[in-house]
């Protein structure tokens, strides 16, 4: 059997949840992955999506960097059209809130996130769209 390390995608999202992270959570060059749950802003289906993602503060941090390219990725246009989202950490699904970095945070999330996986740098510099950080805030029963 294929390691998760060796899926993108739907495969990887797949052998995540059949495992509970145990193969999918560890991914390429020691990053990490969490799975972002999305509702479609067209199709009004539930998304998924296996992010790279560094813990900050007790937020997970993603990249909304689609490669380089000069559209961002669907899960984010996702998320700014409904923001009512959850999140896998390994077994731990959860609700989470998004919101954008601010630009006085922005520097060191980013830089941390480059830390996790330098190609951002290189996203960055092929786009001419702010690549931003998502915050994605664990939403408690209470609030």
């Amino acid at each position: 059997m294929t390691s998760a390390v060796d899926l993108h995608g739907a495969p990887h999202v797949q052998r995540y949840l059949e495992t509970n992270g145990e193969d999918g959570y560890h991914w390429r060059n020691g990053t990490t992955i969490l799975l972002l749950f999305t509702t479609g802003r067209r199709s009004g289906e539930q998304r998924s999506h296996a992010l790279i993602f560094r813990e900050h503060r007790g937020a997970h941090l993603v990249v909304a960097s689609n490669g380089g390219s000069d559209t961002p990725p669907a899960w984010f246009l996702n998320l700014l059209a409904d923001p009512d989202v959850e999140v896998q950490v390994r077994g731990d699904r959860f609700r989470a809130r998004p919101r954008v970095a601010t630009p006085e945070e922005k520097p060191a999330m980013w830089a941390s996130m480059v830390e996790a996986w330098p190609d951002y740098d290189r996203y960055q510099a092929t786009t001419s769209r702010e690549i931003p950080v998502v915050v994605l805030e664990r939403v408690t029963d209470a609030g």
